[in-house]
């Protein structure tokens, strides 16, 4: 039996740090969307993610982190690999969400969302275990600061693919497919890139992270509603409106008072 590169703690570590991205991105507009799309297809596409999420992140290990790690290939020839590994995540991406039924109940967004962030739990998971072992790379290993650097690695890495899937997806229900494929193939390459070259130098992070949080904004406000209609659009910005008053009252009551409702 082969051993494990590192301490079977330290992987569980890697792998709970990784799935903690889901969390992340599931506390945004898709934990308010209940009642409005059938959130048990977005759990499902959560599980496809976490699928091909791991066929994809095991590409990426050999193909290029260990090319890297290795240093015998250049920057372009690990740039086209990544854009092969891209384009397969986009094309997936438009067979998963394109399907007619998920196009007729205009839920492509929002099961992008959810299957973004299945492939970035993945990835970033496997980044992880390779970023905690120390034969890795000069730097790498079970440390604080790598353990901080994880964390960072897995909110780009899973907010970054949410955000490209959610748009991907947003542009299915406007009836454009296969235009998407290209861009989205284009910032997964980027994304793909960067997280995995943080690993060996951390501050190549710092040049996709403030996209992944520009996209956020957006994604949001704008592609994960895109499927709603008129009228639920407007029931959903009701909902979320009085679910912010009510929070703030809660937060600001004195406790045994009470609060007067509205209807």
């Amino acid at each position: 039996m082969a051993d494990a590169p590192i301490a079977m703690w330290e992987m569980q570590i890697a792998f709970a740090i990784g799935l903690l991205g889901i969390y992340a991105g599931w506390r945004g507009t898709i934990a308010k969307m209940t009642g409005f799309y059938d959130l048990s297809g977005a759990v499902k596409t959560l599980l496809y993610g976490i699928v091909s999420g791991v066929l994809a992140a095991s590409a990426i290990d050999a193909l290029i982190l260990s090319e890297v790690r290795n240093e015998t290939q250049n920057i372009i020839s690990i740039s086209a690999i990544a854009l092969m590994i891209a384009l397969a995540e986009s094309s997936f991406t438009l067979f998963v969400l394109g399907r007619s039924r998920t196009v007729g109940l205009r839920a492509c967004a929002p099961y992008g969302w959810t299957l973004g962030l299945g492939f970035g739990a993945m990835r970033s998971a496997h980044l992880n275990v390779r970023l905690f072992d120390p034969v890795v790379w000069e730097g790498t290993g079970f440390s604080t600061t790598n353990i901080i650097l994880a964390l960072g690695i897995t909110i780009v890495t899973c907010i970054g693919h949410a955000s490209i899937t959610t748009w991907q997806g947003s542009r299915i229900i406007e009836n454009s497919r296969f235009r998407p494929v290209i861009y989205a193939s284009i910032a997964r390459t980027a994304l793909i890139l960067a997280t995995v070259l943080a690993v060996f130098f951390p501050p190549t992070l710092a040049l996709v992270a403030p996209i992944v949080a520009w996209s956020w904004i957006p994604a949001q406000e704008s592609w994960l509603p895109s499927g709603l209609t008129p009228a639920a659009r407007q029931a959903y910005r009701r909902t979320i409106r009085q679910s912010d008053i009510i929070k703030s009252r809660a937060d600001s009551r004195i406790r045994g008072k009470l609060v007067d409702s509205e209807e």
